[in-house]
């Protein structure tokens, strides 16, 4: 356990304002590796890679025994912190949040992504509500004696187009960013959010480090970083990129030029 302590102490401590971490999201051991042999200071799965790695959707369609042993498999065979995308921490009310997050850290993870959209609609839960769940995941962490790296992620960006963005969603951000700190959120992440201002404002609104993921138009890392940003994740980028090498690669080898 000292050694899992150590490791999450290690991960918060890479969380800079205006010195992102780099999070080059991993589905499996294997690609956890390669990360770290390209100079990682960190692992962080990816829900979406990691469920099609299996053939299955995003949103907790892999079963959360797969999905814990996958982690267990990645914590044994990387040398590094590994940060656990726990989507709905696979359950609704508060309990079930701080059994799970219970039992997710005996797999030797050191944090969490955890996701306010309710799994399985394009609904978020309100603010009062998962504070409570953050609260309780929170809660989890501590009957572990483990402090582990809570990222309380929003879905307000994610789920509306980038040029439907407004001050309107920004300020509900910054009131959750608000909500999950006091409810002992370690990070903030808002995926979707791309422009430059809105990204500054976030930064400036909140002491938590802000997570942005680099998706097409979002701005480059020294972009993000003059804005504030203390954290860069990928999401299913690198996965998705690997699928279309491989698939360009076996047409070549299967329908080679006559």
């Amino acid at each position: 356990m000292s050694t899992q302590i150590t490791k999450a102490e290690t991960f918060a401590a890479l969380h800079k304002k205006g010195e992102p971490v780099i999070l080059y999201n991993i589905w499996d051991a294997g690609s956890a590796g390669a990360v770290r042999d390209a100079g990682a200071k960190a692992i962080a799965t990816g829900s979406a890679p990691v469920a099609m790695a299996q053939g299955l959707g995003d949103g907790q369609n892999i079963p959360i025994e797969v999905a814990l042993d996958n982690a267990h498999r990645i914590v044994d065979a990387i040398d590094l912190p590994v940060t656990l995308d726990f989507e709905g921490a696979y359950a609704e009310d508060v309990l079930g949040v701080a059994a799970n997050t219970q039992r997710a850290l005996e797999t030797g993870v050191i944090g969490f992504n955890f996701e306010d959209q309710i799994v399985g609609t394009s609904d978020l839960y309100d603010i009062e509500t998962q504070e409570a769940r953050v609260r309780a995941m929170r809660e989890g962490c501590d009957a572990a004696g483990i402090p582990a790296f809570i990222n309380s992620r929003t879905d307000i960006f994610l789920k509306a187009k980038p040029d439907t963005h407004d001050n309107a969603m920004l300020d509900e951000a910054i009131a959750r960013a608000k909500a999950y700190a006091d409810a002992g959120a370690s990070g903030f992440f808002a995926p979707g959010l791309k422009d430059e201002d809105m990204i500054a404002r976030l930064c400036d609104s909140t002491d938590l480090p802000v997570n942005i993921i680099a998706l097409p138009g979002t701005p480059d890392t020294a972009t993000l970083a003059s804005l504030g940003v203390a954290r860069i994740s990928y999401g299913p980028v690198p996965y998705r990129q690997m699928i279309a090498w491989l698939q360009e690669s076996a047409h070549k080898a299967l329908h080679p030029q006559r």
